[in-house]
Parts: structure tokens; C-alpha cells; sequence
């Protein structure tokens, strides 16, 4: 069930065989002497597995600053707008490389004819965004009237000759986020863009983002994906590389194992781990790394990972495909760790 379409956004392909990529949103609002740090945050969030970012764009005060950070970003952008269409038109003319809008709420069929119009002659990609939370009056929040309004939206873009489309259909209802894209994916030829919106805080967002999202693409439904989480968007990426290694749609990154603390541990792998997480999904090799506190589950996982270290009391001990080759000192043991990935 995979997208018919493909599309273009920046120097990626959405939909057909494409990857599946990992979308965030920047979290706070930006001036121009902030530009230079937000270009670093995008490299940083890139180098950690995001594909997209999206930005609100709330102003046509904010296109010089765009402009600057759009020149300069490592990934496509997207500008979210709503109900005032002059922002898309500003928005398509300060270097975004999608735009998103709910047609819903822009306002008359001509003023998203002006968008959509502009977005074709520019070579810019538009999402179509439903969100089950601000629906038009007199559609109901059903899978398949969101759907359909989907496809009516769809259908007006077509006649007017525009064709890089990707369609979203979001609800803090796991429930109808999964049968509104099922039914989306049985009429939809674009690329679809996942994601449960409003889904909370960090534990109960990735619960119900992970349920949702791995139906729909273990179905073969979806070619972008989002986590919104209440907080940090670093969390937002991260959970989402995760998700595609562990559904095997994804395999450039190191796999962590890491045993849980428990009154048997004489190495605190918590704090340890704190240390290294960041550090190690930075290296994009597709190998496995245990990090284990004692006896009971450490030497059969460091057999089964490709480097892996466990502690005892004040000794650490340094694992290559379950043979120990060194014991070191807890001081060391990072050191030790990254020298033996880097070998």
C-alpha cells in the first residue's frame, strides 16, 4: 500500500520505495541574531537521525530570517501556516522547501488557488493537514469523512495542474488515527505524513505514537512520520529513529541494550549511559552495543552484541563479539568504549 506518487521536498524523495523519513517541529520562536544558533541545533538534530523540519511561520516580518535559515540548513523545511494565505505566498518565497496548511482554514477556493498556483510555479511540495481538532463545520471526526475531505482538497490541487502533494490525516485518538489512515491509504496515490497530534508527555506520547505509527507502517502506510511529544523535540527524533530501526526500515545507527537498575548492580549503568547516549547514536554504524551492571544478564548479551561492556564493582570489562578484550577502571571505561567502536 505503499504511495503510487513520489514527490520531492529539498534534495529528498517522499513516497514509492523512499525511505521513510523522520520529521520534528523547531520549538520556539526566532530572531536573526538567533539564526546562527538554530542552523547548529539543525545540523546537530540531522546528525541524530532528522530528516525534516518544520517551522510555524507566523509572520511576513519573519521571511528575512528564513531566508537565512533555509540558505543555510543541512535538511528541507517546511512552514506551517495557518488561516492567513499571504503568509504562504511569503512563506514560498523565503526558500521553504514544503509548505503545510489545512485548506480548511485559509479561507475561499481562490486564495488556496493562489497558493497552490505559486507553489507550482516555484517547484514547492504543499501538505494537505487534517487535523482532527480543527475539522471544517459539518465534518465530523470519522475516518472516513476526514478521508474524504482529504481527497476533495486533493482533487481541487489537481485541477490546477499541482501535483507534489503529501496528505495528513492527525488526531489524539490512536483509534482514528489509525482507521483515518487506513482509509486514507486505500484513495491516497500521494506520500503520507504520520503522527498522534497532541499526544502528551514523553512516556505516554511515544506509547500511543509507537502503537499508532507501527500499524500503519507495518501495513505499508506512511512515508513521513512525526512524534509530538510535550517537550524536548531531541526526544522527538530520537524516538523516531528508533522506531524505524525497529521495524528494519531503518539501519544506520548503533542498537543500545542497556539492563534496567535493579539491587544487584555494582555498575551503575544509569549514569553511564546518561554519558554515552548521545555520543554513540552520533556514529552511524549498524552495530550493537550492550551496556550491562552485573552478572546475571551481562556476559550472554555481551556475546550477542558487537561491542559491549560490563561492570563489576570497580571493574569494567570490554567485550568484541562476546570475547573480553580488556578490564578497565570505571574512569576509563567511556574511553575504552568509543576506542573500540572507532576500531
Amino acid at each position: 500500500m505503499k504511495s503510487e506518487k513520489s514527490v520531492k521536498i529539498g534534495d529528498l524523495i517522499l513516497g514509492g520505495n523512499n525511505p521513510i523519513r523522520v520529521q520534528t517541529m523547531y520549538d520556539s520562536k526566532i530572531s536573526m541574531s538567533d539564526v546562527d544558533s538554530v542552523v547548529e541545533r539543525l545540523y546537530s538534530l540531522k546528525a541524530l537521525g532528522m530528516d525534516i523540519m518544520r517551522f510555524a511561520f507566523l509572520s511576513e516580518d519573519e521571511s528575512e530570517i528564513f531566508k537565512e535559515i533555509n540558505r543555510r540548513s543541512p535538511v528541507p523545511t517546511v512552514a506551517d501556516i495557518h488561516f492567513d494565505y499571504n503568509l504562504a505566498l511569503a512563506a514560498l518565497d523565503s526558500g521553504f522547501s514544503k509548505i503545510r496548511i489545512n485548506p480548511g482554514n485559509i479561507g475561499s477556493k481562490e486564495r488556496v488557488s493562489e497558493i497552490v498556483k505559486k507553489a507550482r510555479d516555484l517547484g514547492k511540495a504543499i501538505r494537505i493537514g487534517i487535523n482532527g481538532a480543527s475539522l471544517p463545520s459539518g465534518i465530523n471526526e470519522d475516518p472516513k469523512s476526514m478521508a474524504n475531505l482529504a481527497m476533495d482538497y486533493v482533487s481541487d490541487f489537481e485541477r490546477l495542474g499541482f501535483h507534489d502533494i503529501v496528505v495528513s490525516i492527525k488526531s489524539s485518538s490512536e483509534r482514528i488515527t489509525i482507521e483515518s489512515n487506513r482509509e486514507l491509504g486505500k484513495i491516497c496515490p500521494y506520500p503520507i505524513h504520520l503522527g498522534v497530534t497532541e499526544a502528551g508527555s514523553l512516556i505516554p506520547s511515544i506509547v500511543k505514537t509507537t502503537y499508532s505509527l507501527s500499524t500503519l507502517l507495518s501495513e505499508g502506510i506512511g512515508s513521513t512520520i512525526r512524534y509530538s511529544i510535550t517537550g524536548d523535540i531531541l526526544s522527538e527524533v530520537i524516538a523516531g529513529s528508533e522506531l524505524l530501526r525497529t521495524l528494519n526500515l531503518r539501519d544506520d545507527g548503533i542498537r543500545i541494550i542497556s539492563c534496567p537498575r535493579c539491587s544487584r548492580n555494582t555498575f551503575d549503568t544509569q549514569s553511564f549511559l546518561k554519558e554515552v547516549e548521545i555520543p554513540l547514536r552520533l556514529i552511524k554504524k549498524n552495530l550493537t552495543v550492550a551496556i550491562m551492571g552485573c552478572l546475571v544478564n551481562g556476559p550472554g548479551e555481551a556475546k550477542k552484541a558487537d561491542i559491549a561492556i560490563t561492570g563489576l564493582n570497580d571493574r569494567i570489562y570490554l567485550y568484541k563479539k562476546g570475547k573480553i578484550i580488556g578490564v578497565v577502571d570505571r574512569e576509563r571505561a567511556k574511553e575504552a568504549l568509543f576506542e573500540a567502536l572507532n576500531e
